[in-house]
């Protein structure tokens, strides 16, 4: 056995020695994977290597599912906050919206509109025998509402049919609960712009039929929101035919910049535009920070992993030196010797990477019902909005992450294996 061993020797120098070894031939994978098996010796350099691949995967895993749960935030929100407000509001400049049904269907004929809404806006107080509560009203047409699919397919009691006749009002399912109504059952509204006396304007208060329930799944609007037909609003809130805004709302959200000029031209008349994205400013760009931070701080995570790959690398040198010493008497030249702690380096950031990746996609696809095994209590709508945890994979970020996490892995490995090919045969064979 061992005189096999020794021609086996032979041949791997003669081809050293014939310079027939193509860059990452076949004998550096293998002597690369057989350095980072545990032996009696070697374990100490085994055990640093799974630890380095437990924390890049850790860091991967991290670093998706915390993105994707940013992600899964910004298109709730968003479709919940525009889904109900629309993505473009026109509001008048020089004259009422007494025209509004014309002007309406002007702005839906514009190319990547999907809707426009005419609507009467007001603030008012919601009470019932069992309490009171602010809210905001907002006039519609039957027709219109069936368009808001944030409301129309979230009815969660009674019914919108028969909602233009003007005896009843929709209102939140938060809203409902915190007045302690039903669908049948009567609110009052009250606002102080009522009807117009010689002693001033006196408030209003009406008793309306709550004729549906819904619920859109964000607290502050099932808490606010108080729907009424269109006709009706302009006679509570003393408006003379007219309304308060137009809402638009667009086959592509973020696409609203462009299509801006083409509404301006189609108004036919001077309006005031603003859109989704001026509206909630403050509240998605603080989202996007928190976002690019985390972002960076859980990157931190990798970068620390990575480290563990130059100490498990300069260990592994130390450990070797004296094969490192005969693989370079045998003809090994320098970039051999490199190139198998290149491939160390490699196999350690691409097994810890897929293996965060393949962790983090799993998670993030069963998120929801993680959260309900381990946390059934710990998510509070009221007070972060929304009532379950939202994710969102993108694909472009999953290769950004990937792609770092190998980068950073192949960084780690430089000076460990330039020091190993610097390593003199002599003194490692002398000291070694």
């Amino acid at each position: 056995m061992a005189a096999a061993m020794m021609d086996r020797l032979k041949g791997v120098g003669a081809l050293f020695r014939r310079g027939s070894t193509p860059p990452f031939a076949g004998f550096e994978w293998i002597l690369a994977g057989r350095y980072l098996r545990a032996r009696r010796r070697g374990g100490g350099v085994s055990v640093v290597a799974f630890f380095s691949v437990l924390g890049i995967a850790l860091g991967v895993a991290t670093l998706i599912i915390v993105l994707s749960v940013m992600n899964g935030f910004r298109t709730e929100l968003l479709s919940k906050i525009v889904g109900i407000n629309g993505h473009v509001f026109v509001n008048p400049i020089d004259k009422l919206f007494t025209d509004y049904e014309d002007l309406s269907d002007r702005l839906s004929k514009v190319a990547g509109v999907r809707s426009a809404i005419p609507l009467v806006e007001g603030q008012a107080f919601a009470s019932s025998p069992y309490g009171g509560s602010g809210v905001l009203v907002r006039g519609i047409r039957a027709s219109d509402l069936d368009k808001i699919g944030a409301i129309a397919s979230n009815i969660r009691g009674g019914t919108l049919d028969g909602f233009d006749d003007g005896t009843g009002v929709a209102i939140g399912r938060r809203l409902a609960d915190s007045l302690g109504l039903q669908a049948g059952d009567q609110i009052t509204l009250s606002t102080p712009k009522g009807a117009t006396t010689p002693f001033g304007t006196a408030p209003r208060t009406k008793a309306y039929t709550v004729k549906a329930v819904f619920e859109i799944g964000m607290t502050e609007f099932d808490a606010t929101f108080v729907f009424m037909p269109l006709t009706e609003s302009q006679a509570f809130f003393n408006r003379d035919s007219d309304v308060s805004l137009i809402e638009i709302y667009l086959d592509n959200a973020d696409g609203v910049a462009a299509i801006l000029p083409d509404l301006q031209m189609a108004a036919e008349r001077p309006v005031a535009l603003t859109d989704w994205r001026q509206r909630n400013r403050t509240f998605f760009g603080a989202l996007e920070v928190e976002r690019n931070v985390m972002f960076l701080i859980l990157s931190l995570i990798v970068v620390v992993a990575t480290l563990n790959i130059v100490s498990g690398l300069i260990l592994l040198v130390r450990d070797k030196s004296s094969d490192i010493a005969i693989l370079r008497t045998m003809g090994a030249t320098p970039g051999t010797i490199l190139r198998v702690f290149l491939i160390n380096g490699a196999l350690i950031g691409i097994v810890g990477t897929l293996s965060g990746l393949a962790l983090g996609v799993v998670v993030t696809l069963n998120i929801k019902p993680i959260q309900r095994v381990l946390f059934p209590s710990a998510w509070d709508p009221t007070v972060r909005f929304l009532a379950e945890i939202p994710a969102e994979m993108n694909s472009s970020e999953i290769i950004v992450v990937v792609v770092t996490s190998i980068a950073l892995s192949l960084l780690a490995t430089l000076y460990p294996s330039w020091r190993a090919a610097r390593l003199d045969p002599v003194q490692a064979l002398r000291y070694g």
